[in-house]
């Protein structure tokens, strides 16, 4: 899937990859490991949620 939409990578992947800007290259990969995969809105109450949320957010090339 791709999307950029931060909170919808992190509460329905098992891996989340950060590209650079153009000419993109893969700049970090995830692992998200939460306690229930099984639904994505449980997945936004987990309390590792906001720490793969922030991590992302601080990897992406418009906060430089």
């Amino acid at each position: 899937m791709v999307t950029h939409d931060i909170s919808e990578a992190v509460s329905m992947s098992d891996k989340v990859y950060v590209l650079s800007k153009r000419p993109s290259i893969v700049k970090k990969v995830y692992e998200i490991v939460l306690e229930n995969k099984q639904n994505p809105i449980n997945n936004r109450k987990d309390k590792k949620f906001m720490e793969y949320y922030d991590k992302l957010w601080k990897d992406l090339d418009i906060n430089v």
